[in-house]
């Protein structure tokens, strides 16, 4: 338990290939002082094998929210997000989608796989920084997660 805020943390899973974004978003959590704990995976086939506990994640938690790019190698953020969603284990699973791309199509198409909220990517620093504490802060302080 975070003694200063009162708040449990939470496992959160950042599914991210640019290293520049993912340094960004690690800054936003620790400066928030939260104390939440994130997982990175780089590409959505990292990403689904953290999931579903295969090979170097066997013993990966089960995180309590993702933090999903779209524009991902291997698999792209759309097709993790399809997978998690028809999952009955990871259904419940918040999904933030995290991403460049203002495309209105992707916008429709991460909401109709389930998206629990859609956010484009601010290309300053300090909009940047400001928008993952707003998520993180937001999935902490307001709204209930389903455990386990």
């Amino acid at each position: 338990m975070n003694s200063t805020l009162g708040h449990e943390p939470i496992e959160v899973l950042l599914v991210e290939d640019d290293p520049g974004d993912e340094l960004m978003t690690r800054e936003a959590f620790e400066d928030n002082k939260i104390g939440n704990v994130l997982h990175v995976v780089r590409d959505g086939e990292e990403a689904l094998d953290f999931l579903y506990r295969r090979g170097r994640y066997d013993t990966a938690p089960r995180p309590d929210l993702i933090l999903l790019d779209l524009n991902l190698p291997k698999y792209d953020g759309r097709q993790v997000l399809e997978k998690i969603k028809e999952d009955r284990e990871l259904t419940h699973i918040p999904v933030v989608v995290l991403t460049t791309s203002s495309a209105e199509e992707d916008i429709l198409r991460s909401y109709q796989l389930h998206a629990s909220a859609y956010v484009t990517k601010p290309v300053d620093l300090e909009q940047f920084i400001a928008a993952i504490r707003k998520i993180d802060e937001f999935f902490v302080t307001v709204v209930r997660l389903p455990r386990g």
